[in-house]
């Protein structure tokens, strides 16, 4: 007995589409399936769907390689400044993605941006992007390694294919020549291809002193800020607050 229901027949060729069954086949399916037969391939075509779909979110987060896990849930945005016209459930909403946008966390030291920088990593994540996370000095030792043992080409391969790019402590920590050049091809690379978001301290007008080369600084900054926004980061630290409530046996410091 063919299916009758109009709603069971469409779900189910949605449903068999997705999995790139011919039309061929799903039609052959339903003239001859009942309703019930029907549903029974739909819940069987859903919960594979479901399965791949936790595999791939698993793999995605094993290859950002986050250093720990962080949430937006709870997170306090009130010290928190964005541009005008944009805020947290703009940034949330991951349709920066889409855009190949970038962001600049800037603020002193334990402001929250890179529980910020995580958090918003892992909502790609979930939403089945790729991401990749790297400490501006881990990203320049791997990078100066790469170009020296002829790894280079490979390593760059393996960034491009990410959707978002996450910096971490940009400006922590000297740069030398070669590596400020391997760096700055790499954000290069960004440019309205893929989002990046970068934690720093240290202001626009100091990063020609970073990179040790104003003119490469100047030509970052502009990539940047063509399509990208600032948020800065302002407040008490919170990794003091963290520790104060430690101190008086309030919970974890995470």
């Amino acid at each position: 007995m063919a299916v009758r229901s109009r709603e069971d027949a469409a779900s189910l060729r949605s449903l068999a589409r997705s999995m790139y069954f011919s039309s061929e086949a799903i039609d052959a399916l339903l003239a001859t399936a009942s309703a019930a037969e029907a549903r029974c391939v739909s819940d069987f075509i859903s919960s594979e769907l479901a399965i791949r779909a936790r595999n791939k979110r698993e793999r995605l987060y094993r290859r950002a390689q986050f250093p720990q896990p962080k949430s937006v849930e709870g997170y306090d945005f009130s010290q928190v400044s964005f541009p005008d016209g944009y805020g947290p459930s703009d940034l949330m909403s991951l349709a920066f993605v889409e855009r190949a946008e970038d962001f600049v966390f800037l603020g002193p030291t334990g402001r929250g941006k890179t529980h910020l920088a995580i958090a918003v990593g892992a909502a790609c994540v979930n939403a089945g992007r790729a991401v990749r996370f790297f400490t501006t000095a881990q990203l320049v030792l791997l990078l100066t390694r790469a170009s020296r043992s002829g790894d280079l080409e490979r390593l760059m391969a393996e960034i491009a294919r990410c959707d978002l790019l996450v910096l971490d402590e940009f400006g922590y920590v000297p740069i030398d020549v070669e590596g400020a050049r391997l760096l700055f091809q790499v954000m290069s690379d960004c440019y309205e291809r893929r989002s990046m978001i970068l934690t720093t301290n240290i202001e626009f007008s100091k990063w020609g002193v970073v990179l040790g080369d104003d003119k490469l600084a100047s030509a970052l900054i502009d990539r940047i800020v063509h399509h990208g926004r600032l948020v800065e980061f302002g407040g008490a630290s919170r990794r003091m607050e963290d520790a104060l409530m430690l101190g008086k046996g309030g919970g974890d410091a995470a």
